[in-house]
């Protein structure tokens, strides 16, 4: 299977603020912006994979800084590395102020995808070739992230393990 560049399984998304995407404190709400992530990401990893994906963890997602009703929010995502059947897909979220024009970094977000054949059974996907200095970066750095993510799953197996599943009693 060929491998593809980044750019091809690029998504970008702009989107304004409005009132009843904000809390209490008017910026917007945690869980909105990762409803936007999970969007265009499983957009990235079909884009790549041109299979039917399911996500498989949400890796991370770090609010860096707050998003008010003034901004516009671009979210920009793409597969940065593959294993076998597995996509690691990074989305950066921009936020622009749009009277000054300001741009920053507000949230950055890894997301893991596995892409399924017709009987809903693991597939193959294309590996990957990063071409900037960002994807370069972020394809370098991957491996280290998967690490760290079996080692998370694995710690939550074993959590999982000890959790019981009978109704909470009040």
């Amino acid at each position: 299977m060929k491998p593809k560049e980044c750019k091809e399984s690029r998504v970008v998304r702009t989107s304004r603020v409005f009132p009843n995407d904000v809390n209490n404190h008017n910026t917007l709400f945690g869980g909105r912006l990762m409803s936007d992530v999970d969007q265009v990401a499983s957009i990235s990893a079909a884009r790549h994979s041109r299979k039917e994906c399911v996500t498989a963890s949400t890796d991370s997602v770090d609010f860096l800084h707050p998003i008010r009703p003034s901004d516009s929010v671009c979210f920009e995502s793409f597969v940065t590395w593959t294993g076998s059947s597995s996509m690691e897909v990074f989305v950066k979220i921009v936020a622009e102020d749009l009277k000054s024009g300001d741009r920053k970094i507000a949230a950055t977000a890894f997301l893991t995808f596995v892409a399924l054949d017709d009987n809903r059974r693991p597939a193959v996907v294309p590996g990957v070739i990063p071409v900037s200095d960002e994807e370069k970066k972020l394809h370098e750095t991957a491996p280290m992230r998967a690490k760290k993510r079996q080692e998370h799953k694995a710690h939550s197996k074993e959590l999982a393990a000890f959790l019981t599943t009978g109704k909470a009693r009040p």
